[in-house]
């Protein structure tokens, strides 16, 4: 039987049971719902079958959803389930009693089930003001039973059942979001949000203008302005009472005492806000015409200070004040206050100020009077002078003319210097106490400060050398003439010295005046301050007295003159200078009268005869003195000359075309010439004149001379005829040379042109290239440097003579020919660099291929002329210098010469001479070596490589080795422990042989792969502090007897000092300890060399005595306070970081080839001294090689080559084989 008729049956036996209990009316329950029909998903809901009448009888309840059953039994009559949409439905209830009675099915009760809700929340207005009121509502619609929860931001809820809230007279505080939900029970809807904003409500300000201190008379403006935009109404109020100004702005044009009170305003308009709130009162205080009062914050000053004026109005505001200074406009500022900064005495006066508001003005001020003194001002004297010379003593005084107490401060070039005292005072003065030096003073009353005063330059200088100079020039001074000497030296108070040939004059002033009577020799000096510093004396100057100028007469044209001519004669005074004289002319002529009578310069004969000639003397006269007289000038007179014409070329072998110079010669001087050849006339002013010859013709000539025409002009007679002869035939030159033949290079041909045999003639030369022709050559032959192969070829003659040139045919041509000619090499036994005392041999070859026998020349350059000379006159083929010097050092050269031929000179050889040679030593690859690995040492001269030979000390010893030592190194291959020692050597060349110094010393240290002797060394270390002590000792496997310890440091070596037996104690080491140390025994085996450095600083580093490849390798480093490793240290490899420790200690395990190098670390005290740190290959490795090796031979002898060539391979793969470094530890300083 399906689910679907259960309902049926109950039905059935429901009728069944109410036919057999007709005579009971059943009951109906009633179905009740909490809290409501309606709830949401979550709700606790709770149904109760109420049945009304059943008695107090016991009923099990059944309860029913949409008919199906959902809880068939129950004895209670609520049903409680939390509500789901699923559970919605209709719901109905039965009741059964215990005596089986039942009740009537309950009315259908519909449980309507939502999702959980969320409140509808709204508000009268979200934006307001404050004061309004502001309504919110939180609406759950129809559902009911529901009690509303507000919060406003994070505050606490509170809560209400009407879902109102009212928010009456806000204020700004109560702006925000608001956010409500509802309860039910134990349930909760969402919550809803809202926003309200709260402004404060517009308050308007009251402005008053110009102040709210007004004064009787002023116009004063209240404004009532609002913040707020609108369409504002205003209302003003005056001390509570409602004014009549409905504007915003009211304005009380002369305002009077009656104004005076609080004003307030408000606003109003139609739209939110339409009020304001009332405005704070403003109170306006009416008085009188005011009158400022005016300060000054000192009314006496000094320029340079500043004063302050204030003029006040009280708290009264919104003033401009006008400034007057005794009639001077107004000047105005908004603040009140007047700062005259820097004053100057004309800032001094009367100020008066007044104050203006609008067009409103105040009286004015009470009159305050300034007075501006000048500030003094120092003055710095020095003394003797601001231009001094070192050692003077100097005095700077700081004078100040204001009376006072005065402290001083002194300045040189803008610092503040030492002195504080009114006198300063440089007692020996040096090139640094000069600049510029500035004072300044100071005290407590007014003023308390002076300027400072104008700097004063003190230049310091080396004592000064006096200059003498002489007026007149001192060369130029005529006996009995005053001269004055002028002693110039720099500064100023000085007091001056002469001598003059032994006579001593002392003068105040510069200038001395002496009456010169005789040549004689003056100098001078200054002294100043009390006589102990005088300057340098002048140079000599020599005064030169000569006797008076004595004139000189000059005549013009001519002392020869011809009769009519016109003669002026001059006096010349010369040495008499620009002075103006006067002049007396003396003659034994017939004309004594007129000459007499003439006093200028110039004596003027306009006609002279026969009456003019004879002597003629003058004289000067300056003032009172008189110049000598002038030595007699002879003027003669004669009858008019004749000229002589000459003609060059010779007029009887002229050629056409050529140009013929004509001379006019005529007794005296200052003619101009005239001539006439073939009927034409010529001008000239030189006595030359020049024709071009074209045809056989006469010439003669005359010349004049004076001025102008007529009188004034002269003209001699006209000379004899001379006839210019022409020929037609051009003449040709012969052409020769010498030597004859063919010419070499770097010689001389002389070329001879054989041109016409009568007359001057130049000569022109011209070779085949057809360049243009030489220059002119005056001389014949013609000498031709031969430089190069092209200097042969065809050359050509002609010849020259006359402006412009005629010039001849060009002669036949000449072949010269020349070959190349050999060029000397010199070459220098031993070396072109050669020390002091050796054998040099210089050789001059050179390579020609005849028989011919040379004779040399040498030549040097930079070098004394005594050796130059030496040089020059050996002629030799070889130059031979058996104890070179420092003298023989320069550029040697050499020529052949072969007859009249020479060679080419040779390229220079420079010689260059040193001091004695020195021989250097070192080694490769290490000083430290493995027994069984290769070293060389390598011996080299310094500034030298050629041609010497080298020898080798072990110890001082003599090595008898030489085949080792040859080519300058000494090879150590395989090592052997015999081979430690220190080693020099030294070179040799030459015949007589010449050696080098010795070299410095190189040590060479080799150490046994398994040493049978061990120095030990306590602390077990290489490096150690300075001032520590060390103990080291020699260790024998068998026997320690018979061992010591030795060391080698930079300056020598010896045994240990403090010897005891095998072992040695130093007590406290030092740093000249440092060095190698090794166990020596009785024969002189050297074993276990070991390096040990003693550090002043300090850090040192401390590592293991070797290192095995494959081992590990630690590093320790220390501090001298501590002895043991430091907590942070870097180390360091060839220089660069590898590890950063904070223990102090590093470790490279597994160590390899690669980790060879120098170490060192670096704390916050500084570095240790770097460590050579070598890594061998283990022996076990190098051995198992060699089994290897050898049973490789055994088994099979043909394999030798491939072996030979493994080990080669081996060798080369492991530097360690090759090159060992010392397993120790090689120290050196960082």
């Amino acid at each position: 039987m399906g689910s679907a008729a259960l309902p049926l049956v109950l039905l059935l036996m429901a009728l069944v049971q109410s036919g057999l209990t007709q005579d009971e009316e059943r009951p109906k329950p009633v179905v009740k719902v909490k809290p409501d029909q309606s709830v949401f998903r979550g709700e606790r809901v709770t149904l109760t079958c109420d049945i009304q009448g059943g008695g107090n009888t016991q009923w099990t309840y059944s309860w029913f959803r949409d008919g199906q059953p959902v809880y068939p039994s129950s004895t209670t009559s609520e049903l409680s389930f939390t509500a789901d949409v699923s559970l919605s439905g209709q719901y109905t209830c039965t009741g059964e009693r215990s005596d089986s009675h039942t009740s009537d099915i309950s009315d259908a009760v519909t449980l309507t089930v939502s999702d959980k809700p969320k409140p509808i929340v709204s508000v009268t207005q979200s934006s307001v003001f404050t004061g309004d009121t502001v309504t919110l509502h939180c609406d759950m619609r129809s559902s009911t039973g529901w009690t509303f929860l507000w919060r406003k931001d994070s505050n606490p809820e509170s809560s209400d059942d009407a879902g109102t809230k009212t928010l009456s007279s806000v204020r700004v505080s109560d702006g925000g979001t608001y956010v409500c939900r509802a309860q039910r029970g134990n349930y909760y809807t969402h919550d809803s949000h809202v926003q309200i904003t709260v402004r404060e409500r517009p308050k308007p300000v009251v402005r008053v203008h110009p102040d709210v201190h007004v004064f009787s008379g002023e116009t004063v403006t209240l404004t009532c302005d609002i913040l707020e935009a609108g369409v504002w109404r205003y209302r003003w109020y005056k001390d509570q009472y409602n004014s009549a100004g409905q504007d915003q702005i009211y304005t009380i044009t002369s305002v009077d005492r009656s104004h005076a009170g609080v004003y307030r305003c408000e606003g109003f308009q139609t739209k939110a806000p339409q009020y304001t709130q009332s405005s704070d009162g403003v109170t306006l205080t009416v008085s009188d015409k005011p009158k400022p009062i005016v300060s000054v914050t000192q009314s006496s000053v000094f320029t340079g200070d500043t004063v302050t004026l204030r003029c006040d109005m009280s708290s009264s505001t919104g003033w401009t004040f006008l400034w007057r200074k005794d009639s001077n406009s107004e000047s105005s500022d908004d603040a009140g206050t007047k700062t005259l900064s820097s004053v100057r005495v004309s800032d001094g006066g009367t100020y008066v100020c007044r104050a203006q508001r609008g067009n409103y003005y105040t009286q004015d001020s009470d009159r305050v009077q300034i007075t501006v003194r000048e500030r003094p001002k120092p003055v710095v004297r020095v003394h003797p002078d601001v231009r001094v010379f070192s050692g003077e003593t100097v005095t700077l005084t700081c004078g100040i003319q204001e009376a006072g107490g005065w402290w001083y401060r002194w300045y040189k070039d803008q610092y503040y210097s030492a002195g504080q005292a009114q006198i300063y005072t440089i007692t020996s003065v040096h090139w640094s106490d000069a600049g510029v030096y500035i004072c300044e003073g100071s005290q407590t009353k007014a003023p308390q400060y002076t300027q400072r005063s104008d700097g004063v330059t003190l230049t310091v200088s080396e004592k000064p050398e006096a200059v003498l100079t002489v007026k007149p020039e001192p060369s130029q001074i005529f006996r009995g003439e005053t001269v004055t000497l002028t002693c110039a030296v720099q500064g100023e108070g000085w007091r001056y010295g002469w001598q003059c040939d032994g006579k001593d004059y002392n003068s105040n002033e510069k200038e001395l005046k002496i009456t010169a009577d005789q040549t004689q020799k003056c100098w001078c000096y200054s002294c100043r301050g009390s006589g102990s510093f005088c300057s340098y004396s002048s140079d000599e100057v020599t005064l030169t007295v000569s006797e008076r100028p004595k004139p000189v007469v000059k005549v013009k044209p001519d002392q020869s003159v011809f009769s009519g001519e016109r003669v002026t004669l001059t006096c010349d005074i010369q040495g008499g200078g620009n002075t103006q004289w006067t002049y007396r002319w003396e003659t034994n002529s017939r004309d004594k009268n007129t000459v007499s009578q003439t006093s200028t310069q110039e004596l003027i004969i306009s006609s002279v005869g026969d009456v003019h000639s004879g002597k003629y003397t003058c004289t000067g006269q300056m003032k009172t003195q008189l110049s000598q007289r002038s030595d007699a000038v002879t003027l003669t007179v004669s009858e008019k000359p004749k000229p002589v014409l000459s003609v060059k070329p010779k007029p009887s072998q002229i050629f056409r075309g050529e140009t013929v110079t004509l001379t006019c010669a005529v007794q005296g001087e200052g003619w101009t010439y005239r001539w006439q050849c073939g009927g034409r006339d010529y001008d000239s002013k030189e006595k030359e004149f020049k024709i071009t010859a074209d045809h056989t013709q006469m010439c003669w000539c005359n010349g004049c001379r004076g001025s102008g025409s007529g009188s004034g002009l002269f003209c001699s007679d006209w000379s004899d005829e001379v006839t210019l002869t022409v020929s037609d035939l051009k003449p040709k030159p012969e052409l020769t040379s010498d030597p004859a033949g063919a010419a070499l290079t770097g010689n001389t041909v002389n070329l001879t042109c054989m041109g016409p045999s009568t007359g001057h003639w130049d000569f022109y030369w011209n070779k085949h290239t057809l360049n243009p022709e030489t220059e002119k050559i005056d001389t014949n032959p013609y000498s031709l440097k031969i430089d190069s192969v092209s200097d042969g070829g065809q050359y050509w003659c002609r010849a020259g003579r006359g402006k412009p040139v005629y010039y001849t045919q060009y002669s036949d041509a000449l072949w010269v020919n020349v070959t190349e000619f050999p060029k000397a090499v010199v070459t220098v036994r031993p070396d072109e660099r050669v020390f002091r005392g050796e054998t040099v041999t210089l050789r001059c070859d050179i390579k020609w291929g005849g028989d011919t026998e040379w004779t040399y020349r040498w030549e040097i350059e930079e070098t004394n002329s005594w050796y130059n000379n030496t040089v020059n006159q050996t002629s030799t083929q070889e130059l031979i210098i058996s104890t070179v010097g420092d003298v023989h050092s320069g550029k040697y050269t050499c020529t052949g010469q072969m007859e009249t031929q020479r060679s080419q000179r040779s390229d220079a050889v420079t010689l260059t001479v040193s001091a004695g040679a020195q021989a250097v030593v070192r080694v490769s690859p290490e000083p430290w070596l493995t027994e069984g690995e290769s070293g060389t040492l390598i011996c080299e001269v310094s500034g030298s490589s050629k041609g010497w030979t080298f020898s080798w000390f072990r110890d001082h010893d003599h090595l008898s080795d030489s085949s080792r030592g040859a080519g300058g190194s000494y090879t150590l291959s395989p090592a052997s422990l015999q081979h430690t020692g220190v080693y020099t050597c030294r070179a040799e060349r030459g015949r007589p042989a010449y050696h080098t110094h010795n070299s410095s010393t190189q040590p060479l240290w080799v150490t046994g792969v398994s040493a049978s002797v061990s120095l030990v060394i306590n602390p077990s270390r290489s490096q150690h502090f300075s001032s520590d002590s060390l103990a080291l000792s020699c260790e024998d496997q068998s026997n320690s007897a018979g061992w010591t310890v030795r060391r080698y440091t930079d300056k020598d070596t010896k045994t240990c000092s403090n010897q005891t037996g095998s072992s040695c104690v130093i007590d406290s080491l030092s740093s000249s300890d440092t060095g190698v140390y090794w166990c020596e025994s009785e024969s002189g085996e050297k074993r276990h060399p070991r390096n040990i450095t003693a550090h002043d600083g300090e850090v040192i580093v401390s590592s293991v005595d070797h290192v095995i490849e494959g081992e590990t390798l630690t590093l320790h480093c220390l501090h001298r306070s501590t002895n043991h490793s430091i907590l942070s240290a870097g180390f360091y490899k060839d220089g660069s970081l590898i590890q950063n420790q904070t223990t102090g200690e590093m470790s490279i395990t597994t160590v390899s080839k690669s980790h060879e190098g120098f170490y060192y670390c670096k704390t916050e005290r500084g570095a240790s001294p770097r460590s050579w740190i070598s890594v061998r290959v283990s022996s076990s490795a190098q051995i198992s090689g060699l089994k290897i090796l050898s049973f490789l031979l055994a088994a099979s002898p043909f394999l030798l080559a491939t072996v030979v060539l493994l080990y080669k391979c081996y060798r080369a793969r492991d530097p360690s084989v090759e090159d060992q470094s010392e397993f120790a530890v090689t120290e050196e300083e960082t």
